[in-house]
């Protein structure tokens, strides 16, 4: 399963609290999976320059057609202006139809925890 590597747009303040976005998205068919496969690089070079990202990861198993992300930014604010703002706003409102399942969770965590564990994310997913 390929992963992308934690990436650090921005250091956040030491003793900060920041918020961690996790989610799960399953493709309804293979060709769903890689249309968002394909749409990957886009969002990722946005996050690498979004407004208060403080590091992102994604995990991908584009032939199970699902893919997992894992983020954290300096607010839920932060977070909502990036995935409204183009590209992502856009491309995510084109790949609705081929979605079957998202799950979204998302909890506070200290900036010392940074990078964020998968493991744990994942069970908060489940």
């Amino acid at each position: 399963m390929p992963t992308l590597p934690w990436t650090t747009p921005a250091t956040p303040p030491a003793g900060a609290e920041v918020h961690v976005f996790a989610s799960r998205f399953e493709t309804r068919t293979l060709w769903g999976a890689l249309r968002f496969f394909l749409r990957t690089p886009t969002i990722w070079r946005q996050v690498g320059r979004a407004p208060g990202a403080y590091g992102a990861t994604l995990r991908a198993a584009p032939f199970r057609r699902t893919f997992w992300t894992l983020s954290a930014w300096e607010s839920p604010r932060a977070l909502k202006d990036f995935a409204a703002s183009a590209p992502h706003g856009p491309m995510a409102a084109g790949l609705r139809g081929a979605m079957k399942d998202a799950r979204f969770v998302s909890w506070k965590a200290a900036a010392e925890d940074l990078p964020l564990d998968w493991e744990d994310a994942l069970g908060r997913l489940a």
